[in-house]
C-alpha cells in the first residue's frame, strides 16, 4: 500500500492544551507526524500537522483526535494566491 500525506488544522479546547496529544498520536498509530505550525494559549491550541501513512491509519487517527475533543480540518493549500 502507498503512503499518503494529509495536512490538518487541529483546534484544541482549553482542557487539552497541556495534554501531550501529539505524543499519544505517535504512540498509538503507525504514522509519521510533522508539526508545521502551532499557536497555544491557556484558552486554545491551534496546530498545523502533517500526517504520513496508510490512508486507513490516517482515518483512524483523525477519528481518535475527534474523540478526544479536538476539531480536525484539512489545510487549504492554495488559499492565498498572488
Amino acid at each position: 500500500m502507498a503512503s499518503e500525506n494529509s495536512r490538518l488544522w487541529l483546534t484544541y479546547p482549553s482542557k487539552l492544551v497541556t495534554r501531550p496529544v501529539l505524543w499519544e498520536l505517535g504512540k498509538n498509530f503507525e504514522l509519521i507526524t510533522n508539526l508545521r505550525q502551532a499557536s497555544v494559549t491557556d484558552e486554545i491550541g491551534i496546530v498545523s500537522l502533517s500526517l504520513t501513512g496508510e490512508r486507513e491509519e490516517i482515518k483512524r487517527a483523525i477519528a481518535w483526535l475527534e474523540q478526544q475533543g479536538i476539531k480536525v480540518e484539512p489545510v487549504e493549500i492554495n488559499t492565498i494566491e498572488g
